[in-house]
Formats: C-alpha cells, structure tokens, sequence
C-alpha cells in the first residue's frame, strides 16, 4: 500500500505565521496561522522589524500546535516546504531557517515554494485544477493574471503597473480614515453605499490585460479634498461602493476577456483580496453564462495561510524541486521563473 504523503509547509512572508499539515496535496491536515494585526494596527501597516519579532516568539507554538492538531510527529512528515519568497525579508527569513533547521535535524528533503503560487494552490485544496486554467491574483502587493498549462507552470499574462490593488484599498481607507488593514472595512462600507460618484477605469490598451490602480486612488482622493474645499460631505458609503465597483469592473472584465481569448477550462481567484464580498459576487455573476467553471476559494484560504504552501509544495516536491541548506529569503522571487 503506497504510503500517503505528508507536507509540512511553513508561511511567514509578511505578518502571519502559519504552518500546515497537507496530507496528499490536497487534504488539510492542520491549519494553524498567528495573526499579527493587532500589533500593526496603530502604525497603520506592517512594520517589518515588528513582524519579524512575532514571528521569532510565535514559530516554535505554532509548529508545535499544528502537529497536534493533526495528531502527527514529525516522524510522519515525507518533506518540509516553506515560502521562499517574495515577501518582507526579514519575515521570510524566520520561515525559511526554521524550515531548515526541521528538515536537517529530522533528515527530510526541503522544498522552496513561491508565495504567489501558494494562492493559487489554494484552489486545490477546494477541487481539482484543470488546465488550461487562468487564475486572477489580488493581494495586497499583487495583481496580477496567470495563465497555467499544467502543474507547476506560471505565465503571468497581466499585472499591475503600479499600485496592487490591495495596496489602493489600504490608501483609500486612510482617506477615510478607516483602520488597518483597509479592504476589509471598504468591502463592509460599500455593500450599504451606491456606486454614484464617476470614478475612472484604467483599461490602458485595448489587447492589454495589465492593471493600473494608482490613478484611481488618486481620483478618490482628489473627490475627497475638492468636496471638503466646497463645504459639500460625500457619504462614505458611496464613495467606497463607487471605488470598489471600479477596481472590481477592470478585474472582472479582464478576467473574462482573458479566460475567451486563452479559452481556459478553470478559472481561478487567488489572494487576500479575494475575501473581498464584492468582488467574489461579480465574479460568480458575469462567469455564471460563460463555459469556464469559476473556483472561489472560502475566506479562511484567501489570507495567508500555510496550507495553501503545503498544496504548491506538495507538487514541487513531487517534481523534485529541492532546496540545499543554503536557501534564503527572496524578497523579489520571480513567479515565471519556478
């Protein structure tokens, strides 16, 4: 009887530290994540230094706390993957040295596996991937679309030219002084708002599948000053419903256009800012007539999480890609490169 495989993944690329029990690539074991927001919150964003402690006091817990749940030892465990990059390198480095440390002393192979792929592997801990596939990343400091044409392949098709779309949510929320992290509290605003404000669209070429973000924050925060200087109040409920049904509308629409022109089976949503409610209902809405079967991951697996990296470590390690105990933190790790 073939012996099932067991992955220990580890994530701490920005201000979780997670780690995960994947059993055969697919099945969560354990899922744990300690959540640093709290800490970050009265800075208004991450601050790397900070984030870098916690995960110092919190790795060896929450290692200890995921075997458990799992009711595992490491003597189960058939490899180590941990997130090499990109990320805050300082963050990165305390996953990376505790995954190392892990598989030297227990003698296990170890895998580097890149954050980004990690969400959308995610994906395959709800359902089986299906190529050609097209998977929709938005983060934090990401957006992006990535064409697959089997496992372990990544061709990014589209990506911001400047600010990630997560990044213009958290900057948007400051100018409406909204607390950090900002997506979530515009998300919550704008299902009790109309998007009446005209806001721009950022197209930028017609065969272009590029996103560019910056100008509509901008717009927002231009919107903001001018009706101040006039005495006039915008509700804050519209104003966030008005930015959001722009971002969402590029993203979707490009989303959509891709999916016809590469003719994929699957698409898939990926990153932090799939959590977002607004974006999700769009999606499932315009993709609801179209032949590509959409997979939206739950909420619990579009935040950082390890086990999205157990489920892209699992077919790293299945391809044989290893790490020597020279593996460091890449802050800037290309995607198409693995």
């Amino acid at each position: 009887m073939k012996q099932d495989e067991i992955i220990l993944s580890i994530e701490t690329s920005c201000d979780e530290t997670a780690v995960a029990l994947i059993k055969n690539g697919t099945e969560i074991l354990a899922n744990v994540v300690a959540s640093q927001i709290e800490s970050h919150k009265r800075f208004g964003g991450v601050v790397p230094e900070v984030a870098s402690r916690h995960h110092v006091e919190q790795m060896t817990v929450v290692t200890e706390e995921a075997l458990q749940q799992a009711g595992l030892t490491m003597d189960d465990v058939t490899a180590v993957a941990v997130t090499e990059g990109p990320g805050l390198v300082g963050a990165l480095l305390i996953g990376v040295n505790a995954a190392k440390a892990l598989a030297f002393a227990h003698g296990l192979p170890l895998v580097p596996v890149h954050h980004i792929a990690g969400h959308i592997y995610a994906n395959r801990l709800i359902t089986e991937m299906k190529f050609p596939l097209l998977a929709l990343v938005v983060s934090g400091g990401h957006t992006e679309l990535v064409l697959m044409k089997e496992h372990g392949s990544f061709e990014v098709i589209g990506e911001t030219r400047d600010d990630a779309a997560g990044e213009a949510y958290d900057k948007v929320a400051r100018t409406l002084n909204l607390p950090y992290p900002g997506g979530p509290h515009i998300d919550k605003l704008a299902q009790n708002g109309e998007p009446v404000l005209k806001l721009p669209r950022a197209w930028l070429e017609p065969d272009s599948y590029d996103f560019s973000f910056s100008g509509l924050k901008s717009a927002v925060i231009n919107t903001v000053h001018n009706a101040a200087q006039r005495g006039e109040t915008i509700r804050p409920e519209d104003l966030a419903a008005s930015f959001q049904a722009s971002v969402v509308e590029v993203l979707v629409e490009k989303t959509a256009r891709a999916a016809r022109e590469y003719d994929v089976k699957q698409v898939l949503l990926a990153g932090g800012v799939a959590a977002n409610q607004g974006l999700r209902k769009t999606l499932e809405e315009r993709f609801s007539d179209l032949p590509q079967e959409l997979v939206i991951p739950p909420l619990y697996l579009c935040t950082d999480n390890a086990a999205m990296i157990g489920a892209a470590g699992s077919v790293a390690y299945q391809k044989g890609q290893r790490a020597d105990w020279a593996l460091n933190g890449v802050p800037g790790l290309d995607l198409e490169a693995q």
